[in-house]
């Protein structure tokens, strides 16, 4: 895409997302902007599975379970905060170290030992991981075991506490433009044609003196941990946490939002993220039978549009 193209189409997505608080309030739709922030938030987990699964062909299963990590530290910091007196622990900017910092540990820790494998195995051991802290947080029972616990006190920036519902859309908004500008720069980087080289050929990779686990490895920490950052808006934005977030059905949903967005297309996730969630939730107030409803139309798109949706774009080309 020539730079002109790509300033127009940067141009017209901050437009659109400008334009969704502005419309909502001017019909008090309430539920569309809340429903929008989810929306912009699971794109940007999608965002990061893209770098990994789009770019590196790494079908990983355990994506919510960073997700999940960053929500919790949310959680046990305003259980702390809201029923200790230990007001430290609601502070924002503590929590989101602590969320780089854990989420990376827990990432570098699942792709060290994952990332020796390859394929279905891969896979499989991606899921065990997320069923594991899963189990871990369904029996931490001080934090509400399998029913999760509400965050009666959001996270705290200087005196300002991160709540509201256009603070979390403009949250949510800035979050995923930084996580599509981080993982389109990235890609375009010498790691990131090293990385991408690795999905196509690995042998020729090792022979010219790189690594294949190691990078794999750098790149799924960083993926880990911008899916860490969304954890935490997803935390304050709902105002909730549940060990279903770390379930690896979350992982599939996440998957799905890739494949249908488009595998290594800049903004296939937000339409991926956009098409299942809306769908979810139309065919939801139709029929109790709705997953059926999706799964036909899921299908549907795998069959008739091989690029995904982002395909449709006239300039979003997939980068191999």
């Amino acid at each position: 895409m020539s730079n002109r193209k790509y300033w127009i189409s940067a141009a017209a997505l901050v437009a659109l997302l400008v334009a969704v608080p502005v419309v909502t309030y001017s019909i008090d739709a309430i539920f569309a902007l809340t429903f929008a922030t989810r929306i912009l938030i699971l794109a940007a987990v999608a965002v990061s599975l893209n770098l990994i699964l789009g770019y590196g062909g790494l079908l990983s299963m355990c994506h919510a379970t960073f997700v999940g990590v960053g929500a919790y530290v949310v959680g046990v910091g305003s259980y702390h905060a809201f029923n200790d007196g230990m007001d430290w622990m609601a502070n924002g900017f503590l929590q989101i170290v602590v969320t780089l910092v854990v989420s990376g540990i827990v990432a570098a820790i699942i792709g060290g030992i994952s990332l020796r494998t390859r394929g279905i195995y891969f896979l499989m051991i991606t899921m065990a991981f997320s069923q594991t802290l899963y189990l871990a947080a369904v029996g931490a029972y001080e934090y509400g075991g399998d029913e999760g616990m509400t965050i009666f006190q959001p996270s705290v920036f200087a005196g300002f506490e991160f709540k509201g519902r256009y603070v979390m859309y403009a949250a949510a908004a800035v979050f995923f433009c930084l996580s599509v500008l981080v993982v389109d720069r990235l890609t375009k980087s010498r790691f990131g044609l090293v990385f991408q080289a690795t999905r196509m050929n690995e042998a020729r990779v090792r022979a010219l003196g790189y690594d294949p686990v190691r990078i794999r490895l750098v790149a799924f920490v960083i993926s880990g941990v911008m899916a860490g950052l969304a954890g935490f808006l997803l935390a304050n934005n709902a105002e909730f946490v549940s060990p279903v977030d770390l379930h690896w059905v979350r992982s599939a949903d996440l998957v799905i939002m890739v494949v249908l967005g488009g595998l290594g297309l800049g903004l296939g996730p937000l339409f991926g993220a956009a098409f299942l969630l809306i769908v979810e939730e139309m065919a939801s107030g139709i029929t109790p039978h709705w997953p059926i409803v999706v799964g036909v139309l899921v299908l549907l798109v795998a069959m008739f549009m091989p690029r995904g949706l982002g395909g449709l774009l006239p300039n979003e080309k997939r980068h191999d």
